[in-house]
């Protein structure tokens, strides 16, 4: 795996910043609780993999992430009014499992911690 050069990750940084202050405004009733979690720009600026995390059950995630992808034009042309960079990436966005997962491990956690306990 290749080390990403600071230049990539002030892109990603800068693309999710910017993209997690415009979801709010999207008017979409499909998009739910969502967190912007990770940006993984390719190095010629074409695409931009957006993971996002969110609130609610399966499909509740699947109606977000839908919603998101039919919304990328808008958050395209955002991001080419507040970035200052040589091209906007095609956005496509993915569910981050990440925050399930940690919430899993810590409860499975205090179930051994607890049976220790009896």
């Amino acid at each position: 795996m290749r080390v990403m050069s600071r230049r990539m990750r002030r892109v990603n940084e800068s693309v999710l910043q910017a993209l997690s202050e415009a979801l709010p405004s999207l008017k979409d009733p499909r998009i739910g609780f969502v967190t912007v979690t990770a940006v993984h720009t390719t190095p010629d600026l074409r695409e931009a993999r957006v993971f996002v995390s969110v609130l609610g059950s399966e499909k509740k995630t699947t109606r977000t992430i839908e919603a998101l992808n039919a919304a990328h034009g808008v958050l395209q042309a955002r991001l080419n009014r507040e970035l200052r960079i040589k091209r906007i990436p095609q956005l496509t966005f993915e569910y981050d499992p990440t925050a399930v997962e940690a919430v899993r491990m810590s409860k499975l956690i205090d179930e051994l911690v607890s049976d220790d306990d009896d």
